[in-house]
């Protein structure tokens, strides 16, 4: 069985773009947030 290459293209696109999406979330929100520092806490009058 041989698969058309627009459908390995399209698979691996989304697979890349929920990888991205799922990695930005938990940097965002899970454990490695804590070590974020907001800016404009830093220079607040």
């Amino acid at each position: 069985m041989e698969l058309e290459p627009g459908l390995v293209l399209g698979v691996s696109f989304s697979v890349i773009l929920v990888a991205i999406t799922g990695m930005a979330i938990y940097t965002s929100f899970g454990p490695p947030s804590r070590e974020l520092a907001d800016p404009f806490e830093d220079h607040e009058d």
